[in-house]
């Protein structure tokens, strides 16, 4: 018979929770660089403090992965467990991160600080994994571009109010953006306590609204022989760890042929989100705003002969321009969303891989247009919420972020429409947490590799977001190299 057509508000339940997770997330991406330098970690070490999230989730999302495809539940189901467990952890990490200056009995605050990151990271890995498997375990292939689609949509909205937030905090509420050296400002801690709220009831929402198919239902939609399951685990639980993790290499080895070259296209699209992530906040700080590079780091750094006055005038530049990441990185999310409506009759109208590689192109161009934009002449700007005075040249950093926005939701959503199809359905979720590779090490090296290439283009964080526009054009180059299947064969 085979899986049902969801409705509209049935997949939207499916991919709720992932609005939350993505909240706290955009949270993360567009304030911790921020928090980590005022905490005392200088721009050299920034990328190298970033590196706990795609570490996290290297090790993280295969063994979630694999153990998700084994679970059941009679009331979390498949993915829930895993889901809430996640979701609980990276909440808990979010309520602590701004409180690290109070931790500096137990270790430096900046280290501490980089601790929480890593439990929000490594939580945030456990959430989303199996939110990518159940989109593939709820939908038949014919809904998998709609599926995808709306999750897109679903983390993007989050990833708008999330990104925003701290933003709205300052200039609707009045909470103080500023911070001296050692502390987190009330804005961003706010920011964070909402985010971890919002984050657990989203994830609630999806675990007690979505229905998973028992084992036998799932195994007779997928064509999958229960007794050949049934045998496998009993073979598995048989076998010794070195064994275990033998099959584990010969699975990523053996990894269809799509997935390969998919995940060519990962690793220069992700080494490009990770160089946005780090450097957004302190390129446009200095190649904007005009905030001298000492002032991100530490504080001994600052020149002996400068008044207190011009040190307290970069403070407020400096937090404005962090604040404005955080609307920056709102309207790639925000344009994000509004394309992944109109992504699935695009996809749908030209395929799936020239969507995917126009969309890495504008992300691209979109990227190395940041140059265009220096001019540091205050403008007055109406949000309708607030009113306030930004240097021109952030005004029209708005525009690139339409191309970033395009890409950033194609990537979130045509790689795995693509890959779905090329995978074993009893390994969806190991194989989803292995295509995380793909994610996490592209990252990893950047991480490694950040500082050095700051200091190769004269320590100017603004030359990491052209490298970053560079890194995106070769991705949608090697789009082009992606064979699609639309092969389903059972494999052990």
């Amino acid at each position: 018979m085979g899986k049902r057509k969801l409705t509209f508000w049935e997949i939207w339940n499916v991919s709720f929770g992932f609005m939350g997770v993505q909240f706290g997330f955009a949270l993360q991406n567009a304030n911790i660089s921020n928090v980590l330098e005022n905490l005392g970690a200088d721009v050299h070490s920034l990328s190298l403090f970033w590196l706990a999230a795609p570490i996290m989730g290297l090790i993280v999302q295969p063994i979630v992965g694999g153990a998700s495809d084994l679970t059941w539940n009679k009331r979390f189901g498949r993915r829930g467990p895993f889901i809430l467990g996640g979701a609980f952890f990276a909440a808990l990490g979010m309520y602590l991160m701004p409180n690290s200056p109070l931790f500096v009995q137990l270790m430096p605050a900046m280290f501490f600080g980089g601790l929480m990151l890593a439990i929000m990271d490594g939580s945030f890995n456990v959430t989303m994994q199996p939110f990518r498997a159940l989109v593939a375990d709820m939908l038949p292939d014919s809904q998998r571009n709609k599926g995808y689609s709306i999750q897109s949509l679903l983390i993007n909205i989050g990833a708008v109010i999330g990104s925003a937030l701290p933003f709205i905090l300052t200039n609707v509420i009045g909470l103080s953006n500023i911070a001296d050296k050692g502390q987190v400002s009330d804005s961003v801690t706010w920011a964070f306590y909402i985010g971890a709220t919002i984050l657990l009831g989203s994830v609630l929402w999806t675990v007690f609204k979505t229905k998973e198919y028992p084992p036998e239902e799932y195994y007779k939609n997928e064509g999958i022989d229960p007794d050949e399951v049934l045998k496998q685990r009993e073979e598995s639980a048989q076998k010794s760890l070195l064994q275990k993790a033998k099959g584990f290499v010969m699975l990523v080895v053996n990894m269809p042929k799509t997935m390969k070259q998919l995940a060519i296209v990962q690793f220069f699209s992700w080494f490009a989100l990770f160089l946005m992530w780090v450097y957004t906040t302190p390129a446009i700080g200095q190649y904007i705003w005009e905030v001298p590079q000492y002032f991100y780091g530490d504080a001994a750094k600052i020149p002996s002969g400068i008044s207190q006055e011009t040190i307290e005038s970069f403070k407020i530049a400096k937090g404005a321009a962090g604040d404005w990441v955080g609307i920056l990185f709102a309207g790639y999310s925000l344009f994000a969303a509004i394309f992944s409506i109109i992504m699935i009759k695009i996809a749908n109208t030209i395929g799936r891989k020239p969507t995917y590689a126009l969309s890495l192109l504008l992300g691209g161009l979109s990227f190395i247009s940041f140059l265009l934009f220096k001019d540091a002449q205050l403008v007055d700007v109406d949000l309708f919420i607030a009113s306030f005075q930004v240097p021109k040249g952030a005004v029209m950093l708005i525009l690139p972020m339409i191309g970033i926005g395009i890409a950033w939701a194609a990537i979130l959503a045509m790689p795995y429409a693509i890959l779905s199809n090329a995978l074993p359905p009893q390994k969806m979720g190991i194989y989803m947490g292995i295509f995380n590779f793909t994610i996490a090490l592209p990252q990893i090296i950047a991480g490694l590799f950040g500082p050095f290439l700051l200091g190769l283009f004269d320590e100017k964080p603004i030359a990491m977001i052209v490298v970053a526009g560079a890194s995106m054009l070769i991705a949608a180059a090697f789009v082009f190299i992606v064979k699609e299947t639309q092969s389903r064969a059972i494999t052990n």
